[in-house]
């Protein structure tokens, strides 16, 4: 009897820290949300209405920080996610930010879009990528999320074609590690499974899993997970491939967990917007370079890179819409446009090639 007591006033007490320390955040969160209310007032008064109210060079250096300081035994990934949605709620009193993203509601690029602005941004979903760019270009959302990349599939070539005709800028980066299910509906006879829906490179990703598990089902590819779950209601034959997520959102249920064949999968994701985004000491910078057909011609734009010691963390071809040069190059690279090093190596890129567009310096990916 005893021990129980003794069990049951120390489980009081720890209750009891709980309680106060959960007071002290509190505070500290209201305090953090009355300064990001006064920052907004400096800003007004001094930009005259054009005030930046989300900075991505400074949310990435203060995510930095926090990771830096973390003494455990959350882990940096979980304390910087805490952190990000703080910043959210705060910048949603300066003022929410909108983001277009590749829809519908229940893809990875709104995995990606929450990841990075939070749940306190607003967050719109649009049928393509091509229309995520417009949306950003007339100024009806304040940032837009598309895919880039893939590390089993390789790149998005939509997103990297819609560059070469727009002005936007990339203003950052998100990484996310991405797991497959295979979700079926109320209805679905899981021993008849003669149909499964859902993204032509999520299909890619999983082949190993489908050919050793459903080697007769039809593949069929649709415009998103998303789309892939949403069709499934009232289809007694068919799953779909989509994220945790998606089975949420459409009242599916999980039949299999991580299909992916890859373990470490992960699609990469371009933030992107109008604004020049500042040196945050831990940036990525891509340029798109148009090159004429002549022998030599890609080590004349990779030699500089290699010269100054620039680290090359992507190259890719994609043809010539204008039909003027035969190929474009897109070329991302550690380092910051405004670091002395890489303007020069841009400058003697540009001197060798037909014509080169900086598509911005941007924040590496913190999560």
């Amino acid at each position: 009897m005893a021990d129980a007591k003794t069990q049951e006033q120390a489980l009081l007490e720890l209750r009891n820290r709980i309680d106060g320390i959960d007071e002290r955040i509190g505070q500290l969160i209201s305090e953090r949300a009355r300064c990001a209310q006064e920052v907004a007032e400096v800003k007004n008064a001094s930009a005259e209405g054009r005030a930046l109210y989300y900075r991505p060079e400074r949310e990435a250096q203060v995510l930095r920080k926090v990771m830096e300081r973390n003494e455990g035994p959350l882990s940096n990934e979980e304390l910087a996610r805490l952190f990000r949605e703080i910043m959210s709620a705060c910048l949603a009193l300066e003022q929410p930010v909108k983001v277009a993203y590749l829809g519908p509601e229940g893809t990875f690029t709104q995995q990606a879009a929450l990841k990075h602005f939070g749940q306190s941004a607003v967050s719109l979903p649009f049928s393509a990528i091509d229309e995520v760019f417009r949306e950003v270009e007339a100024g009806a959302v304040n940032y837009g999320v598309v895919p880039v990349e893939n590390s089993t599939e390789g790149v998005v070539s939509h997103t990297l074609d819609n560059f070469m005709s727009s002005n936007l800028k990339i203003c950052g980066e998100v990484e996310l590690r991405v797991h497959h299910n295979l979700l079926v509906s109320d209805v679905t006879n899981v021993n008849s499974i003669s149909r499964i829906y859902s993204h032509g490179q999520s299909l890619a990703q999983c082949r190993k899993w489908l050919d050793s598990h459903y080697p007769k089902a039809e593949r069929v590819a649709v415009s998103s997970n998303a789309e892939a779950a949403r069709r499934l209601k009232g289809e007694w034959n068919a799953a779909a491939i989509a994220p945790a997520k998606a089975a949420e959102i459409y009242g599916l249920n999980i039949l299999a967990e991580k299909i992916e064949d890859q373990p470490d999968n992960s699609t990469r994701f371009l933030i992107i917007g109008t604004q020049v985004v500042p040196a945050s000491g831990h940036d990525k910078t891509s340029i798109l370079v148009a090159m004429r057909n002549q022998p030599g011609a890609l080590h004349n734009l990779l030699e500089p890179f290699h010269r100054h010691e620039i680290d090359l963390t992507r190259v890719e071809t994609r043809p010539s819409r204008t039909g003027v040069w035969t190929y474009v190059f897109f070329v991302d690279f550690n380092g910051h446009m405004d670091d002395p090093v890489i303007r020069a190596t841009l400058d003697e890129v540009s001197s060798r090639v037909a014509d080169l567009k900086v598509l911005g310096s941007y924040p590496k990916a913190v999560l």
